[in-house]
C-alpha cells in the first residue's frame, strides 16, 4: 500500500513567485540536501529535515540560467550553466559565482546529467554527449548533431544499467515522437519510433521511465489522460537504425482528458507511480499514487492553491510547486499484496458502480463479448457478427500466430510473436494474449522438447497476465528449474497459491551456485556487489535498483565482508551475507510476493531442514540490516521490508 505523509514547505520566498516555476531540483552528494534552481538567476542549497537553505549562489544581472544546477558526486562541486553556454563549476566555500571557474562551449547545452558512481555528461540541444572532463579539457570542441532538423528534446534520463551510464532522450518532430538510448561503455546509439497506437491523436505530455531487466520501461501520459508504456531493449536485437516499439495503454483515466499541460508523472518504484494533475475538468490539481501492479488508485492529496505541473521525487520525498512556494510530501510506499489492494479499492467505489475487469477468463473468452447491458441487443450483436465474419476471408493476426504454434520451430514462432506485439494492439488484445499463452502451453504439454520460454517471457512482460490466467506456466518452468521464469511471475503474478510459492522457495533453496552463475537472474532487489571477485564472474546487473544492505557501509557491497575493527555485540555477529547475490535476489521475490502465514506453513515441511536453516539465517541477516539503521528500513528503491523479513 502506499501512503503521502504531511507536507511541509521549503522557504523559497521569491523563488516559488516565478511564472515559470523552477527549471529542476537535484540531489547533493550530502544525505538530505538539495539544489534546487529558479528559472532565472538563483541557485539554493536545501537541507529539506531542517527546512531552510545552507546556501545561495547567483549570477549577474543580465546573465540566465538555462538548465538546473548538478552537484558532481566525484569532487563534491556544483556545476551550472547560464546562457545557453557558458558553464560555471564551485564549492560550497564560493560566494559569487561571477568569480568561479567559467568554460564557455560552443553549442547549446540541454542539460547537464549526474548521478552516483560515474562522471556526470552535459547534453547538448542537438543530441551530442560528451563527458564533463573531456568537455572541459577542450571546451570549444565541435559538438556534432545527433537529431535531424526539427527534432526537439522533450526529456532525459540518466541511470547505470549493468554498471555502466546510459541515458534516454525523447524528441518530437511533427507530432512523431523518437527515443534514443545511448550506451556508454559501447557508445552505441540506439533510435526507436514510439508508435502512438490506439491514442495517435492525443498529445503526450510527460514521460518517466526505470530499468526493468532488459528493457527500459518508458512511461508516458496523454492528453487523454491515460498513461502508456513502452519496453525498449537496452541493447538492440538487430541493426537497424531506427526501429519500432509500440505503445499500451497501463492506466486509463488518470487525469482529466482534456488536460493540455501542467501533468507530470515519475515512477516512485515497479509497482508504483505518482501523477501530478487534475482527476476531473473541473477539479483543482491533485498529487495521486497508483498502483500498476493492481491498476487502482491507492492514495491522493488535493493541491488547491494549484502547481507548475513539474514533479520530482528523491529517497522517500516528493518535491513540487504548490502555489508560490516549494513544498515537499514524503510518501511509504509498501510491497502491494492483492488482499490489501483489493481492500483499499472496495472502500474506493462508490455503491452501484460497475466496473470492468483488467484481466479476462481466458476459458470463457473465446466466442464470447464483453457482454453489454441489454442481453437482447448482445444476441443480436453476435449473431451479426457471425454473419460479417463468414463474409470475410482474410484470417485475423492472431489467429495466423495460433496456427503457427501448432506446427512450426521455436525461432519462427518468436519472429511471429515479435511482429504481432509491435503491430496496433487492438480493445480484444487481452483475449488474443490468452489464446496464444493457452496454444503454447497446450503445445509444450503434448511435446516435452518444445519449450519457447523467450515467447512466454515476452508475453509475460506485456503485463496482461496472472497466475488464474496461465497456471500452466509456472508448472512447467517448475518442471523446467527456469528460476529466470519464476522469478519473473513471482513479480508479475499478484495471485499466485502458497503451495506454488513454496515449490518456487525449494528450488530456489537447492539449486546450485554454479549453476546460478549461468542464468540471467534479474537483481534489481539486490544492493550493489560489484567489489567481489565471485561478481565478477556473474552477468552484470542494474545498479540503481539496490537491496537491503547500507551504502555507507564499504562491507554492504561485499557479500563476504570484513568484520569491523571496533568491538561487535552478540547480534552483530552475523556481518555476512550467507547466500550468493544470485540467491539472494530469488529468496527476495518469494519475500516480495504476496501470500497468507496460514496457507504457507504446511507447505514449508516438504523442504529439507539444511534448506530451511539457509533460509532462516538470510533472513536473519537481512534483520540485522535492518537493525543497523534508525528507520529499521534496508536501502535501495526495491528491497525486503521489515515486515517481510520478520
Amino acid at each position: 500500500m502506499a501512503a503521502l505523509e504531511e507536507e511541509f514547505t521549503l522557504s523559497v520566498g521569491a523563488l516559488g513567485a516565478r511564472p515559470n516555476g523552477v527549471l529542476g531540483v537535484e540531489p547533493s552528494d550530502k544525505t538530505d540536501q538539495f539544489l534546487v534552481t529558479d528559472s532565472s538567476r538563483t541557485v539554493i542549497l536545501y537541507k529539506v529535515s531542517d527546512q531552510k537553505p545552507l546556501g545561495s549562489w547567483s549570477v549577474k544581472q543580465g546573465q540566465v540560467i538555462t538548465c538546473p544546477a548538478v552537484c558532481n558526486f566525484q569532487t563534491g562541486e556544483y556545476i551550472v550553466v547560464h546562457d545557453n553556454k557558458v558553464l560555471r563549476i564551485w564549492n560550497n566555500e564560493d560566494v559569487n559565482l561571477d568569480k568561479v571557474f567559467k568554460a564557455t562551449l560552443s553549442a547549446d547545452v540541454y542539460r547537464i546529467h549526474s548521478i552516483q558512481g560515474t562522471e556526470p555528461v552535459v547534453q547538448f540541444k542537438e543530441g551530442a554527449v560528451r563527458g564533463l572532463e573531456a568537455l572541459l579539457a577542450e571546451p570549444q570542441q565541435k559538438i556534432e548533431t545527433v537529431i535531424s532538423d526539427g527534432e526537439v528534446i522533450k526529456w532525459a534520463k540518466f541511470f547505470m544499467v549493468f554498471r555502466h551510464p546510459a541515458l534516454i532522450f525523447i524528441t518530437e518532430k511533427h507530432g512523431s515522437y523518437f527515443a534514443y538510448v545511448q550506451m556508454f561503455n559501447s557508445q552505441n546509439l540506439s533510435k526507436y519510433t514510439l508508435l502512438l497506437g490506439p491514442e495517435e491523436k492525443c498529445i503526450t505530455l510527460n514521460f518517466t521511465a526505470y530499468v526493468d531487466r532488459k528493457f527500459i520501461s518508458l512511461m508516458s501520459i496523454s492528453s487523454d489522460g491515460c498513461i502508456y508504456e513502452s519496453l525498449i531493449p537496452i541493447y538492440p536485437s538487430d541493426t537497424e537504425k531506427n526501429q519500432r516499439v509500440v505503445k499500451s495503454q497501463l492506466l486509463k483515466a488518470v487525469v482529466s482528458d482534456n488536460s493540455q499541460s501542467g501533468i507530470a508523472l515519475t515512477v516512485l518504484d515497479r509497482d508504483h507511480i505518482a501523477v501530478l494533475g487534475p482527476p476531473m475538468p473541473a477539479s483543482k490539481d491533485c498529487l495521486s499514487i497508483w498502483n500498476i501492479k493492481f491498476q487502482i488508485l491507492q492514495t491522493s492529496k488535493e493541491l488547491p492553491q494549484g502547481t507548475s505541473g513539474q514533479l520530482w521525487y528523491y529517497g522517500e520525498n516528493l518535491f513540487m510547486l504548490h502555489g508560490k512556494v516549494l513544498t515537499v510530501i514524503p510518501y511509504k510506499c509498501e510491497v502491494s499484496s492483492l488482499a490489501g489492494a483489493l481492500g483499499k479499492l472496495k472502500h474506493s467505489q462508490d455503491a452501484g458502480t460497475h466496473t470492468i475487469p483488467h484481466f479476462v477468463n481466458w476459458e470463457t473468452s473465446q466466442g464470447y463479448g464483453l457482454g453489454s447491458q441489454n442481453s437482447e441487443q448482445s444476441r443480436r450483436i453476435l449473431r451479426r457478427k457471425k454473419l460479417e465474419v463468414s463474409l470475410q476471408p482474410e484470417v485475423p493476426v492472431s489467429e495466423q500466430l495460433l496456427s503457427t504454434i501448432k506446427k512450426d520451430s521455436e525461432k519462427h514462432i518468436e519472429v511471429e510473436l515479435r511482429k504481432f506485439l509491435a503491430a496496433k494492439w487492438t480493445p480484444d488484445f487481452h483475449t488474443q494474449i490468452g489464446d496464444i499463452v493457452t496454444g503454447l502451453l497446450g503445445r509444450c504439454k503434448a511435446e516435452p522438447s518444445f519449450y519457447p520460454r523467450n515467447c512466454l517471457i515476452q508475453l509475460i512482460q506485456t503485463h496482461t497476465l496472472s497466475y488464474s490466467l496461465c497456471s500452466g506456466l509456472m508448472e512447467i518452468a517448475l518442471e523446467k528449474t527456469d528460476v529466470q521464469m519464476l522469478q519473473l511471475c513471482l513479480h508479475q503474478f499478484p495471485d499466485i497459491p502458497e503451495s506454488v510459492t513454496c515449490a518456487c522457495l525449494k528450488i530456489f533453496l537447492s539449486i546450485g551456485d554454479d549453476s546460478l552463475q549461468e542464468i540471467n537472474i534479474n537483481m534489481e532487489s539486490v544492493f550493489d556487489y560489484s567489489d567481489t571477485e565471485q561478481d565478477e564472474k556473474m552477468e552484470e546487473q542494474p545498479e540503481i535498483l539496490q537491496n537491503g544492505f547500507s551504502p555507507e557501509n564499504g562491507n554492504c557491497g561485499n557479500f563476504n565482508p570484513k568484520v569491523n575493527e571496533k568491538p561487535q555485540n552478540a547480534a552483530e555477529e552475523t556481518t555476512s551475507c550467507p547466500v550468493t547475490p544470485k540467491r539472494a535476489a530469488l529468496l527476495n521475490a518469494i519475500l516480495h510476493s504476496a501470500y497468507s502465514e496460514v496457507f504457507l506453513l504446511p507447505h514449508l515441511k516438504d523442504i529439507p531442514a539444511q534448506h530451511i536453516t539457509l533460509f532462516l539465517q538470510y533472513l536473519y541477516f537481512l534483520y540485522l540490516k535492518c537493525s543497523e539503521n534508525a528507520t529499521m528500513t534496508l536501502p535501495g528503491i526495491h528491497p525486503p521490508t521489515l515486515s517481510q523479513v520478520r
